[in-house]
């Protein structure tokens, strides 16, 4: 992926998440945060929030994106936010005495491009399962986490979808690879 940018970008990407996390949970409008050329980029993005437990350990507090920049990253970063923070199906909403607690990352996705199970990486590459009973995706980082190679990444990412842990062999079912800039709080500091 040829996308990049500054230490200096990827915090005030990082700040536009946060400041649309805290203004939404003090009920106000959110500061502008300067962005420059990037901020009107269209691309898939990801938000991740996670909960520090223990000093080299965090849990999954949210996370919400959209696979294909249909809006500039400036109006889809705070969007993602607020998704990821109040609206995970999987998570109640965040409260304002957590906000501090909140590590968020920011994954930005390359273009997809169909591909073949021996084109996928795990750890490098995210997937895309579009099956005709269900889609499910994983982020790049996904496999490195969890410590899947490509067979039990492919076979979650098929139960993810609902389907039977094989179905990404099935007729029809096609697979999806990208790349994703992933950056973070934690690693840039806050």
């Amino acid at each position: 992926m040829s996308l990049e940018l500054s230490a200096n970008e990827q915090k005030n990407f990082l700040a536009l998440a946060r400041e649309s996390i805290n203004a939404r949970l003090h009920q106000r409008q959110p500061k502008a945060i300067a962005l420059g050329n990037m901020g009107r980029e269209k691309l898939g993005v990801f938000v991740s929030l996670h909960i520090a437990r223990g000093k080299h350990e965090r849990s999954l507090r949210g996370c919400i994106g959209r696979i294909k920049g249909t809006e500039e990253l400036a109006l889809s970063i705070p969007a993602m936010a607020n998704a990821a923070a109040f609206e995970d199906p999987r998570f109640p909403p965040v409260k304002l005495e957590e906000l501090e607690e909140l590590d968020i990352e920011l994954s930005i996705l390359s273009a997809f491009e169909e591909c073949s199970i021996n084109d996928i990486s795990p750890g490098l590459h995210g997937v895309y399962l579009v099956h005709l009973r269900g889609n499910a995706i994983f982020l790049p980082q996904v496999a490195a986490e969890q410590g899947w190679g490509k067979e039990e990444l492919l076979e979650q990412l098929s139960r993810k979808a609902g389907l039977h842990s094989h179905a990404y062999m099935d007729t029809g079912a096609r697979l999806f690879r990208f790349t994703a800039l992933v950056f973070g709080e934690k690693e840039l500091g806050r």
